[in-house]
């Protein structure tokens, strides 16, 4: 949702008129019943979404193709909204489900140092190093996400993994051990 709101943004920024400014109430109405389930368990924030957001979700979508039907195709609100139904499906989905978030700014943010060093990266010294590091990448991140220190949290999966059963190596993932 967080593409979608920005075009529309970066279009209201430019020229803002009433339609933009509705589209961007609209969706900040989403952001706040966001705001008010997070913390909750997935079932009561999928039971908020579908009580409240999904309701707003289809107004916003019938509201959407009206304004559209007004608007010129070359307009920049226009674009901005047909980027928004081109990924109506895939916005929809947080409605259906607890555990997606309203939009993947997470995932983004947990990536950026890995774009900010995407240069560093080029000396792994070879395909597997690099896929290794990838792999510690994605552990350190997911400890981060999960407010496990990831030395900490690497330190004692080392020490135990070597008795640790097999059928119960997913209890040494940084959720698990919190």
């Amino acid at each position: 949702m967080a593409h979608a709101r920005r075009k529309i943004h970066d279009v209201h920024a430019r020229v803002p008129t009433d339609i933009t400014t509705e589209a961007l109430q609209r969706i900040g109405e989403l952001y706040a019943i966001e705001a008010e389930v997070r913390g909750c368990t997935a079932e009561q924030r999928l039971a908020a979404r579908k009580a409240r957001a999904a309701p707003l979700m289809q107004s916003l979508y019938d509201w959407i193709q009206t304004q559209m039907k007004t608007l010129s195709r070359h307009s920049d609100t226009a674009k901005a909204f047909a980027y928004l139904l081109k990924q109506w499906d895939g916005l929809n989905v947080y409605c259906s489900n607890g555990w997606v978030e309203i939009d993947n700014n997470i995932a983004e943010n947990a990536l950026r140092g890995v774009a900010v060093g995407r240069k560093n990266w080029l000396f792994a010294g070879s395909d597997s190093g690099g896929e290794h590091a990838a792999v510690l990448y994605s552990l350190i991140g997911t400890c981060r996400l999960n407010n496990v220190e990831p030395e900490k949290w690497l330190r004692y999966v080392i020490e135990h993994i070597q008795d640790w059963p097999a059928n119960r190596v997913r209890d040494l993932l940084p959720w698990k051990l919190i």
